[in-house]
């Protein structure tokens, strides 16, 4: 399982770096749970880390609106970004987050078909009336994106495992394997859920809060001995 670590600079990328992170999620929390970070932020810490790590990158959780999500991933790509994520935050339903992720995918696959595109759902998704979780897998894979992702719109405390159990969460990961996709989960996962995921084949795990100072997203900042500790547990 691999360990995607979200930072939103240079200084913290450093940080996730040192501490042995495999993917470098480039977020922006102000702007939400897969918020957008600034262009600039992006390419400074690609030019930084060149090829030696991937980048990943949020662009946002995003409108019911094609032609604007595309338009943002393209400038993602055009950034640096190995790993273009979007999360479906304005979609209601199958239909609008497949006609989103077409959109993103043809964007993508025109300007690099190298670049890995994600399709990331909410384990809350109910509470905030987007895309239901267990559309997430076909969205993903009927508008060729690589991988189908979850995470929490709501930060405030509840965490993944609040919201799906782990037989709902390792039939996601399944049915998204049986469909040729990878998996992500995160949502305020820690160390103590590396077991559960390891244990439903989850391949790639993605933090923040768990390895920020004081295990706080959006005031703390990543400490490398956080990551490396949960990085040993992986």
């Amino acid at each position: 399982m691999e360990l995607l670590v979200s930072a939103i600079n240079l200084e913290e990328t450093k940080e996730a770096i040192l501490g042995g992170a495999d993917i470098l999620d480039v977020k922006n929390p102000k702007e939400g749970s897969l918020g957008a970070n600034f262009p600039w932020v992006i390419k400074e810490i690609k030019d930084y880390v060149g090829e030696d790590i991937i980048v990943s990158t949020t662009i946002g959780d995003v409108p019911y609106k094609p032609g604007t999500v595309s338009l943002a991933a393209l400038g993602s790509a055009v950034s640096g970004s190995n790993y273009v994520k979007v999360g479906l935050y304005g979609t209601k339903n199958y239909d609008e987050a497949l006609e989103v992720m077409n959109a993103v995918s043809k964007t993508i696959n025109d300007y690099d078909k190298n670049i890995t595109v994600v399709s990331c759902g909410y384990a809350d998704a109910s509470n905030i009336g987007s895309v239901l979780p267990e559309d997430i897998p076909l969205v993903a894979k009927d508008s060729s994106s690589d991988i189908a992702m979850l995470d929490t719109y709501v930060k405030d405390g509840r965490r993944l495992t609040d919201y799906m159990t782990t037989e709902q969460l390792e039939h996601f990961v399944n049915k998204s394997h049986d469909l040729g996709l990878k998996v992500a989960l995160a949502g305020s996962v820690n160390k103590e859920d590396v077991g559960m995921l390891k244990e439903i084949n989850c391949d790639i795990m993605g933090v923040r809060g768990c390895v920020c100072s004081g295990g706080d997203r959006n005031k703390g900042t990543i400490d490398h001995e956080l990551v490396q500790d949960l990085k040993a547990n992986i």
